[in-house]
């Protein structure tokens, strides 16, 4: 076979793409081997790469249809892989569960019997397996979609919220984009034309993402390492009166991600941000507006009257939060503590405490007291009562 100008430009642009994914799977998995989201950042490099080399034209037209199982499975595999690796990109807390590897396996089972059926002109069966087999890619892209999307207005990383906007952009706009065009084909295989388009525009979502994870990975976009959170030292005095347990000071709240120093600390100081630092400060400790149920980034801005990301960029560079409900949670779990510590308060039920210092229901408060403290607030309460 003749190599024509698209075949060779195809291929350099799929020999740029691969060496692209390789780089990235070895910084990935060199620098940050235990953060899930480099684990799964890593695997779903690999994946575009067997991907990549599966969706040459000359490999699917020369290739047994059998014999392209295993690429097609891995490739289908790779929306599940990136709907995961999205949820740990921008989720601190993410944790790898069976449900995601169980999820691949059925995702790439259903691919490799399609191939094994179309091969093997299993017509009664092929076509619903068909079906599933091109509806997995947009599910998944929806999926992490909605992953990037929630939570976005409390991310404190501004180059984390733009690198949200665009995954959301691009991850479903490039599932849409492809699945149209393998429906338009009888086969489901792209033309010579659609597949150098599909690496082309595979090779540009695959550049921006590395770049940004390449130049944010050392501050803003993975978390440092996590120490345990301590358990503060709550003083025996006289019984105090509710208003006047006080939190945990705006320099230090307690939340998992106090721990972590601040990503880009300000080399000089700011008179306007250290007043909004202080009027923060009043606000939390003083009024403590933590305990509305309603507070959000937006309405403690405008209390505070001013914008947005001054706020935003105040609570993540000088106090080094990464989420602000992190963050409120905080002075909610200091309250809490200092409650549960207090023996004028031992009648007083777990759940009544919770609401008091501003957590909806008793299952958020939970978590994050046991992702805290490593204790459940009963166990925090009789241990503190016994010592006292």
């Amino acid at each position: 076979m003749t190599p024509t100008p698209t075949t060779l430009f195809d291929a350099a642009l799929r020999g740029v793409l691969l060496a692209l994914l390789l780089v990235l799977a070895l910084v990935l998995g060199r620098d940050r081997p235990r953060l899930p989201a480099a684990r799964a950042g890593a695997l779903l490099a690999l994946g575009l790469c067997v991907q990549v080399i599966g969706a040459t034209p000359l490999f699917e037209a020369l290739m047994p249809r059998g014999w392209q199982a295993p690429f097609v499975a891995v490739s289908v595999g790779n929306g599940v892989v990136f709907w995961v690796f999205v949820q740990a990109l921008f989720d601190d807390d993410f944790v790898l569960r069976p449900l995601h590897v169980v999820t691949w396996l059925a995702v790439a089972a259903v691919a490799a019997l399609n191939c094994a059926l179309v091969a093997g002109s299993a017509s009664m069966i092929a076509p619903l397996t068909m079906g599933v087999q091109r509806a997995v890619p947009l599910v998944f892209a929806v999926l992490a979609a909605m992953a990037a999307a929630s939570q976005w207005r409390t991310d404190l990383v501004e180059g984390r919220r733009r690198l949200r906007v665009f995954i959301v952009v691009t991850g479903v706009g490039y599932s849409v984009g492809m699945l149209g065009v393998r429906l338009a084909s009888p086969r489901g295989q792209l033309s010579d034309l659609s597949a150098t388009v599909d690496v082309a525009m595979l090779l540009l979502i695959v550049a921006v993402v590395a770049w940004r994870m390449l130049r944010l990975a050392g501050s803003e976009l993975f978390p440092a390492a996590q120490a345990p959170v301590p358990i503060p030292e709550v003083t025996q005095e006289a019984p105090l009166k509710e208003e006047a347990v006080a939190p945990a000071p705006v320099e230090a709240p307690l939340s998992p991600a106090a721990a972590e120093p601040p990503p880009e600390p300000a080399p000089e100081a700011d008179p306007a941000e250290d007043r909004l630092a202080e009027a923060l400060q009043h606000a939390m400790a003083v009024d403590r507006v933590y305990r509305r149920e309603d507070l959000s980034i937006a309405s403690l801005a405008a209390r505070l009257s001013v914008p947005e990301y001054r706020l935003r960029r105040v609570i993540n560079q000088r106090l080094g939060h990464r989420n602000f409900n992190a963050f409120v949670n905080g002075f909610r779990l200091a309250e809490a503590m200092a409650a549960l510590a207090d023996p004028s308060k031992r009648e007083l039920p777990v759940l009544t405490l919770a609401l008091t210092a501003g957590f909806q229901s008793i299952g958020p408060f939970n978590r994050a007291f046991k992702a805290a403290t490593r204790l459940t607030p009963t166990e925090f309460r009789k241990q503190k009562l016994a010592e006292s």
